[in-house]
């Protein structure tokens, strides 16, 4: 059976600015190119064994998000925006494929990260 798995990049937050068209000067490119390049290989890779990636970005550096715990009982909701002091790892990106369960724990050890890669099998409600 064939099921979707999101496999979740943990790692310590990273300068997504520098990344943008606007910013990726000669100094950068090198690094940009040698992270697409790790990306492409592990998409190949993933491509090799048969599975399709059905989804994956990368997310932009914690600064331009928050947290939010929602009000209860009326209660006003409670923000908290970046940086976070109770962690020192975000996620910095996720792919989706569709696979078996033996096949995404293989795909969970390739993906490229700096630290952990989470994986979950999505559930998904309707159609």
């Amino acid at each position: 059976m064939t099921d979707s798995w999101v496999f979740l990049i943990r790692e310590t937050d990273w300068d997504s600015d520098a990344y943008l068209p606007e910013n990726l000067q000669d100094q950068n490119q090198q690094d940009f190119s040698e992270d697409m390049a790790t990306h492409q290989r592990f998409s190949e890779a993933v491509a090799a064994m048969g599975v399709r990636i059905t989804e994956s970005n990368a997310l932009q550096n914690a600064k331009y998000g928050g947290w939010v715990v929602p009000g209860r009982d009326g209660a006003e909701p409670v923000y908290t925006d970046a940086p976070f002091t109770d962690t020192n790892e975000v996620i910095t990106g996720y792919y989706i494929v569709e696979c078996d369960e033996a096949t995404a724990r293989k795909i969970a050890a390739l993906v490229p990260s700096g630290n952990v890669v989470e994986w979950r099998k999505v559930m998904t409600f309707g159609s």
